[in-house]
């Protein structure tokens, strides 16, 4: 099985539709826009900028970065789903973007000409994160940014429910997609590095939900919107999950958290 990003396109359409207004609803979270928030500050765009959306989705984020670099910079937007290009260009507003449908691991970007490089939550889903940073810092001058952001899905957890039932869900969350690099997130400090980017920083921002509302915008398994054909329960508990979900949220004691790290480096010359 692949994750549900890699395989996109492929997507029944009832699937795909859900999927998409999902991750318009994410992009739009407080937790989501505080770690983009933190991401934005290490990034630091500047006017006249060229920088790198590799893995765009919508292009919310792009956008944003065209704002910061202005009318003299621009933004290079990819993402290997057709479908989320196409959402990228509808949802257009004439900035300085331009919205490109390849692979983050095979660029059609020449060496450093890229003054930054924004990935989020990209590289947990790619069969080969090593490349895809490698392909990065190639197009990143010497002297220039790549932050990466992606999450730690081993720090999933959730307090007002069952343990077992808390403990059987993250177990079928972590498994349900064996492509998935589910420790992404606390490894990228150590792969820029090992790729030899300076200054490397790294920040954890812990999501805090603690509503089941909230919570489902970014975790479906607490969406009962969300198909029960959709394999995000353990076999026969879908229904005893979102009750005590729904129990714990009516009592005031629900709690769900999941750590992304922002992961900053900047890109030495080649000697």
């Amino acid at each position: 099985m692949g994750t549900p990003f890699a395989d996109l396109d492929r997507m029944p359409a009832p699937m795909l539709a859900l999927l998409i207004t999902s991750l318009e609803a994410m992009s739009r979270h407080p937790e989501i826009e505080r770690v983009r928030s933190v991401a934005m500050e290490a990034l630091d765009p500047r006017p006249g900028q060229h920088l790198l959306d590799a893995g765009c989705g919508g292009g919310e984020v792009a956008r944003q970065l065209a704002a910061r670099t202005g009318p003299d910079g621009s933004v290079t937007a990819v993402d290997f789903s057709a479908v989320h290009i196409e959402a990228a260009r509808s949802r257009h507003d004439g900035s300085n973007v331009e919205y490109v449908r390849g692979d983050v691991a095979d660029l059609d970007v020449f060496d450093a000409s890229m003054d930054g490089v924004w990935c989020e939550r990209v590289l947990q889903h790619v069969p080969d994160p090593e490349q895809t940073i490698a392909e990065l810092r190639r197009v990143t001058r010497p002297g220039g940014r790549i932050c990466l952001i992606d999450t730690d899905w081993r720090s999933l957890a959730f307090d007002g429910v069952p343990g077992r039932l808390a403990a059987g869900q993250v177990a079928h969350t972590l498994r349900t997609y064996p492509r998935l690099q589910r420790d992404m997130g606390r490894t990228l400090r150590s792969r820029l590095v090992r790729h030899g980017l300076d200054a490397v920083s790294a920040v954890p921002v812990t999501l805090f939900f603690d509503t089941p509302a909230s919570a489902a915008v970014v975790l479906p398994m607490v969406n009962p919107a969300v198909p029960p054909d959709a394999g995000m329960w353990p076999a026969g508990q879908r229904d005893a999950w979102l009750a005590e979900v729904a129990a714990a949220g009516d009592r005031g004691d629900f709690l769900a958290v999941l750590t992304i790290w922002v992961v900053t480096g900047t890109v030495v010359p080649f000697f």
